[in-house]
């Protein structure tokens, strides 16, 4: 069977840091271009941050950038989003999915791949 598992979601402070993982299985992620993706209570889900399969293209949404991080690990079988110095507005439900490129606009990119989503990890910046 192949899916995509998000994990490493919590309840972290303003200003905390969390590291979500999107780990396959049944299929080779190294293959893939990865994008994770976020919705909001009550908003539009939006494009996050993606990376293409050979890990030489990132793109990241302006809010995150400079605070967000992702990278790959293909011997795991994983893409990671390290996320640093998060504010409140973080919050929401994080996904990832694969494609064939990391979009420039991630607005495309979170189109094509939105019903792949699996249950996504609960990412909650609270004090």
């Amino acid at each position: 069977q192949l899916k995509l598992v998000e994990s490493g979601g919590g309840l972290v402070q303003p200003g905390g840091s969390l590291r979500l993982s999107c780990k396959a299985s049944g299929f080779t992620l190294d293959h893939y271009a990865v994008g994770w993706f976020r919705q909001a209570p009550g908003k539009e889900p939006e494009g996050v941050s993606c990376i293409s399969s050979s890990g030489e293209s990132i793109n990241y949404e302006a809010s995150v950038k400079d605070r967000f991080i992702i990278s790959r690990d293909n011997a795991p079988n994983t893409v990671y989003l390290q996320m640093n110095n998060l504010i409140l507005e973080d919050t929401g439900m994080y996904y990832c999915a694969v494609d064939t490129f990391c979009e420039d606009d991630l607005h495309y990119m979170m189109e094509r791949t939105s019903d792949s989503w699996g249950r996504g990890t609960q990412v909650t910046v609270s004090s």
